[in-house]
């Protein structure tokens, strides 16, 4: 078992507790006269739900939703709402999000919001919400397809990994999360980064203790940027990197790719436009899109429409008073706040990324 304790306002806030089972969940962090509702997607509650209730050996509600991105909408959480009311949970209860990013993103924005707030504790299943979501306190849904547009800062009482999970995720959906581990060696951890690639075959192969150091680092990572700025006000955007153009493909291909390989595209695309701004060197921007083929996620992809992925990245929450903060690399393990990316040079990395069959 691992261990970290995230502060929020300098202040001790919330553990993360990687482990390989629910052995070390710590039961006593819910009152026994507080109620639980479990909230959860339909795959996740067939897969692993009837474990995690034996390990809680408590009586639980569960609120179960159809999975994927479609259900990441305001609609869902109004439904949360009903279901809480039905079954008289007050302010003084919990929620528990056992999903990935979507279940955590929603739990929490709902935890945020229900009577003002009530507690919730993250279980995340999927190594993208282990490594990144369950972390930091962001929640929220996306409207009209635009990614996480509405949502709140609320920080969760417990987030509790169990790497045993990961077992059963298909590989297409375990390295979806690897995207994001990548990201952080990228933006702050050049050691990190390098000891990902050293430790290729174990991470591929889901190697337990390997992947518990994996995630234990990541999420070390993203501590220390959250803690510095927990409302993402300058700092914390760097945890952005490869989101900006992610995002707009995700959207523009209907989401159709998953988040960690829009992230992916996103950062091979930030890392071309780093080199065209001489901040990387040619060597350097190779190598990073080169180092997302072995774990399985893209480097290019078919049929971009340019011009509506210009459109949707113009829509970008992270535009502020018109202009696009965008993070590019210095070098690896050094990620800068960049206003000067020009539409130009947006296109220039977009077209880098659009697959041409050649006849």
């Amino acid at each position: 078992m691992e261990k970290i304790n995230v502060n929020y306002n300098e202040k001790p806030c919330y553990d993360v507790i990687i482990s390989s089972d629910y052995s070390d969940f710590p039961k006593d962090i819910i009152p026994a006269t507080s109620k639980i509702c479990i909230i959860t997607d339909d795959n996740v509650a067939n897969a692993v739900l009837t474990d995690f209730k034996k390990a809680l050996r408590r009586e639980v509600s569960v609120f179960s939703f159809k999975p994927g991105e479609e259900s990441k909408n305001l609609d869902t959480v109004k439904d949360i709402y009903t279901f809480l009311i039905k079954n008289d949970f007050s302010r003084s209860d919990h929620l528990i999000a056992l999903g990935g990013g979507v279940v955590g993103d929603i739990t929490g924005f709902a935890a945020a919001t229900y009577k003002r707030g009530i507690a919730f504790i993250q279980v995340p299943t999927s190594l993208l919400a282990m490594v990144d979501s369950s972390v930091g306190g962001k929640t929220g849904v996306d409207v009209n397809s635009y990614k996480n547009m509405v949502g709140a800062f609320y920080m969760p009482k417990l987030v509790y990994a169990n790497v045993s999970n990961l077992d059963s995720l298909p590989d297409r959906e375990f390295f979806n999360g690897f995207a994001e581990t990548m990201k952080a060696g990228l933006i702050r951890d050049e050691v990190f980064y390098l000891w990902l690639i050293d430790n290729m075959y174990e991470i591929c192969e889901k190697d337990k203790d390997t992947l518990i150091e994996m995630i234990k680092r990541s999420v070390d990572i993203k501590r220390v940027v959250v803690e510095k700025d927990p409302t993402e006000k300058n700092e914390r955007m760097l945890l952005n990197f490869g989101h900006t153009i992610g995002h707009a493909i995700e959207k523009a291909k209907g989401f159709e790719l998953k988040h960690g390989e829009c992230v992916a595209l996103g950062s091979v695309a930030a890392a071309y436009i780093s080199w065209k701004k001489d901040l990387l060197t040619k060597e350097e921007y190779y190598e990073i899109r080169d180092m997302f083929v072995p774990f399985n996620l893209p480097i290019s992809t078919e049929k971009l429409d340019i011009d509506e992925l210009i459109e949707i990245i113009k829509n970008d929450k992270k535009v502020i008073d018109g202009s696009l903060r965008f993070i590019l690399l210095k070098k690896i393990g050094k990620a800068v706040i960049d206003k000067s990316v020009t539409e130009d040079e947006i296109r220039e990395a977009l077209m880098e990324l659009n697959f041409e069959e050649e006849w």
